[in-house]
């Protein structure tokens, strides 16, 4: 196939009147839409369901975005029992037309880029140039994974042995079950969908609960792009519900799964479990969350440090695993970065995404608005609240805004847990040692960062920074598929690594074969 190389789409540029102009007429159009109804899709066929779940837009809760499904055991067996019959003619469809499905998704979303780009507002709460940037993130997992596959269909060269034939090569694994999170409802789905699909499986989706449209938005996409019936069957669900029995069912091969570390250990727990029946050991690839620090030294830009803080912190309102929640600054320098972080993060506009110039959306539901408030009592109780207000009511949205909390212990809660939202903590450190002493002190490992003019301090982090992602002097978030391979160390997951040169290896299995003449 003579395609050019791979390049990561380009953002939207909200400066220019026709790119605001077309979103407008996208968000209008989606807008007329809101409250329809969206079935399961399983071997290619609509399937109507007893119960739904209710999909409400997190800055308005009384506007309904969708009801779509509810997938109980009887229909998450039929996904399964259908998945596993198409994969008997998948896994030996050539990859070249595997990896040309995925080509054509890529042209698909992005003719629908401002459309996908009003249902992650309207259903994510997603600002416009953090949907946007969702959207572009799903392009890139498409054609990144398309151009692997090509890279990996005659598998890797071994050494030349006389008298011999010898290959090593890749097969596909079979039934897979996707459970993603609803913080990147379209890109995290469609990476992890496209991933195993162009590598020969088939899978069962399982979108979450509180972004199940777009889920089913993402399944349209793959079927307007020509994905066969069966390939990939579209069971939105509640985990508590289906979860398990996805998991644990003898059909199932692996599981892809992004979300909280306790969902993700339960997962691997029960994977790890042999069902009867059931000829293999289950493979997980999970990625689990963080919390996340950067650390800041006395030789540092400053006002880089201060801006890169802020972003990373109050992005899509803190909800990314990516997120800095813990900066680390030495004590020298400690005042004066957290007055530059305070006047950023004062500056930030918080409100319903109807405009570009809103930079912190609302939480995405309510039991996340509750679990974030209750940390912030917390947080009151453990340190001083430099920055922030108390919540107010839910029912006009599920808004906070941006939080600070100064003198905390580094063992305090608000500095040890994930709290998912625009909440900050910032900790003092004596020295560069005890600030990277501070920063692994955490059962996390997924994202961090160093801010230092010092080359023998950097290259001191590069390798005992316990990080899966590390960046030197720039935000921490914003992951670029190709360029920034994603996953972490410890319970951040399995170190996957979405969107790098090895993870299409992980949804197959390597066979040897020698033939001797």
């Amino acid at each position: 196939m003579g395609l050019t190389p791979f390049r990561n789409e380009p953002y939207l540029d909200w400066s220019d009147e026709g790119n605001v102009g077309k979103l407008r007429a996208a968000l209008e159009k989606v807008g007329g839409e809101l409250g329809g109804s969206y079935p399961l899709i399983i071997g290619g066929k609509p399937v109507e369901t007893e119960g739904e779940i209710v999909s409400e837009n997190p800055a308005k809760p009384s506007q309904v975005v969708g009801r779509v499904g509810r997938a109980t055991e009887r229909e998450a067996g039929m996904a399964l029992d259908a998945a596993t019959r198409a994969f008997e003619f998948w896994r030996n469809t050539p990859p070249e037309a595997r990896s040309r499905i995925l080509l054509r998704a890529a042209a698909v979303m992005r003719r629908r880029r401002f459309e996908m780009i009003a249902w992650e507002i309207y259903e994510g709460g997603k600002p416009w140039a953090e949907a946007d940037a969702q959207i572009a993130e799903a392009i890139d997992f498409l054609e990144y994974y398309a151009r692997e596959m090509l890279r990996l269909k005659d598998g890797k060269p071994v050494a030349p042995f006389p008298g011999e034939e010898n290959r090593y090569f890749y097969q596909p694994l079979g039934v897979g079950v996707i459970i993603a999170p609803w913080n990147f409802p379209t890109a995290i789905l469609t990476g992890m969908s496209s991933a195993a699909i162009v590598t020969g499986n088939t899978i069962v989706m399982k979108p979450s609960e509180y972004t199940s449209v777009i889920g089913a938005k993402v399944a349209e996409i793959f079927e307007e792009a020509g994905l066969p019936a069966g390939v990939l069957n579209f069971c939105a669900g509640y985990g508590s519900e289906i979860g398990d029995y996805l998991v644990e069912d003898a059909r199932t091969r692996f599981i892809s799964f992004t979300g909280s570390m306790k969902t993700g250990l339960r997962i691997n727990e029960r994977a790890a479990r042999t069902a009867p029946g059931q000829r293999w050991i289950k493979r997980v690839l999970a990625e689990m969350g963080g919390k996340d620090a950067i650390v800041v030294d006395e030789t540092a830009d400053l006002e880089a440090a201060a801006e890169g803080i802020a972003v990373s912190a109050y992005g899509y309102a803190g909800q990314k695993c990516s997120a800095c929640s813990r900066a680390i600054l030495q004590e020298d320098i400690h005042d004066e970065v957290l007055g530059r972080i305070l006047e950023r993060a004062k500056a930030l506009r918080v409100g319903p995404p109807g405009s570009p110039e809103v930079f912190v959306g609302p939480l995405i539901s309510r039991p996340q608005f509750e679990k974030v408030a209750g940390y912030i009592e917390v947080g009151k109780e453990e340190a001083e609240r430099v920055l922030g207000e108390d919540p107010g009511d839910p029912e006009e949205g599920y808004f906070v805004s941006p939080t600070v909390f100064a003198g905390a212990d580094p063992r305090s809660r608000i500095a040890q847990e994930e709290i998912f939202g625009p909440v900050l903590t910032v900790l003092k450190a004596r020295d560069f040692d005890e600030a990277l002493r501070i920063a692994n002190d955490s059962p996390y490992g997924l994202t961090g960062g160093v801010y230092s003019r010092d080359r023998e301090r950097l290259e001191r982090a590069r390798h005992e920074f316990r990080a899966g992602n590390l960046y030197f002097n720039r935000k921490i978030t914003g992951a670029l598929v190709g360029v920034q391979p994603f996953g972490g160390f410890d319970l951040s997951g399995t170190n996957a690594k979405a969107g790098g040169p090895d993870y299409l290896t992980l949804h197959m299995q390597a066979k040897s074969v020698a033939e001797r003449f």
